[in-house]
């Protein structure tokens, strides 16, 4: 995975610090339309939804200017079922700086052209979701023909050389056995891969969580296999402290100690904050300081380690050099991408 450039990084890191000591969220996921292409097995949404009353592009300024995250999630929903969602990350990233913007999608919408469209208007990152390495992964999203698109598009759009495509495997206990063969999926196809951890939370449905010795004993196999395979390209994106929280979180049943609403916080696609994607206590934005109080200093929840929590839940210092040393760059940019 490329590394930003020596000045974006240090205005990201410059107004992390700051956000931190403020009590002004890190990342903020705007759920852009709560209507999907999918109706996959371990989520709530899934087909279209009511539309009506939905931001505009324009209107994201405003929260970006009053939240200042240091990183977006551009998500839903299926953010590519709106035909506008490139003006949407325009109002949201306005210039080369922060927020680091991230598009977290299933790519059944995608396209060359809509790629490097979202590219200029400012995407950083792209994030695919990809649940099994074959086609598995249609059964389990609902929706035929998904995963051929993904093996002929994003070989063809790694190619370009920008780096910047990562694919998102939520581990379940149906393709935990599947984790380093979605890894070898990565490394051919030429992009990146990070892993995150099933919630039973938003669902209800606990069949998909590790809930065995043998599941636990699986994963523990899986990701030794992941941490030997490491390399100086950063292909495995998620750092040996979150995938080690990550066995944890299933070992224990959970994960205490969230912050959600201060760290990090879901703007919905009609403008309302909640504290995740999860908790469905909503606030305007006026009233952000209500939520910490309200929900964050009182949450004892501890039914998820989504990618975002993953990163949040550290203390600062850890949080600072894990993304310094991994993600951030204190040499000049070169000319040209960085090929792996």
């Amino acid at each position: 995975m490329r590394k930003v450039p020596l000045v974006e990084s240090i205005r990201i890191i410059g107004r992390g610090s700051v956000n931190w000591a403020q009590r002004r969220p890190i990342v903020v996921s705007f759920e852009v339309t709560d209507s999907c292409t999918c109706y996959c097995k371990h989520c709530d949404h899934g087909g279209p939804r009511d539309e009506s009353g939905i931001l505009k592009p324009a209107d994201y300024r405003r929260y970006v200017d009053a939240l200042r995250p240091c990183v977006v999630q551009v998500s839903g929903g299926e953010p590519l079922m709106r035909p506008d969602i490139a003006d949407v990350v325009r109002n949201i990233k306005q210039d080369s700086g922060p927020p680091y913007t991230i598009l977290v999608s299933n790519w059944s919408e995608m396209t060359e052209r809509r790629y490097l469209e979202l590219r200029e208007a400012g995407v950083d990152q792209f994030s695919v979701s990809l649940d099994f390495p074959d086609d598995r992964h249609d059964v389990f999203r609902v929706y035929p023909g998904l995963y051929d698109h993904l093996r002929d598009l994003i070989p063809r759009l790694a190619a370009l050389g920008h780096d910047d495509i990562v694919l998102n495997s939520c581990i379940t206990s149906e393709n935990v056995a599947e984790i380093n063969a979605m890894a070898d999926r990565a490394r051919e196809w030429g992009v990146n891969i990070c892993y995150s951890a099933y919630s039973a939370r938003r669902t209800g449905c606990r069949d998909y969580f590790l809930n065995s010795a043998e599941q636990l004993a699986i994963m523990n196999r899986e990701l030794d296999r992941v941490e030997a395979r490491r390399d100086e390209t950063n292909w495995i994106v998620n750092s040996t402290s979150t995938l080690d929280e990550t066995r944890r979180y299933f070992e224990n049943g959970g994960s205490p100690g969230c912050s959600a609403g201060l760290r990090f916080l879901v703007v919905t696609c009609r403008g309302e904050l909640q504290p995740c994607s999860m908790q469905f206590r909503r606030y305007a934005l006026e009233d952000r300081e209500r939520m910490i109080e309200e929900f964050t200093r009182t949450n004892t929840c501890d039914q998820c380690y989504v990618s975002i929590r993953s990163y949040l839940d550290k203390s600062f210092p850890r949080l600072l050099w894990e993304n310094v040393s991994g993600y951030f760059s204190f040499k000049a940019a070169a000319a040209g991408a960085n090929s792996r």
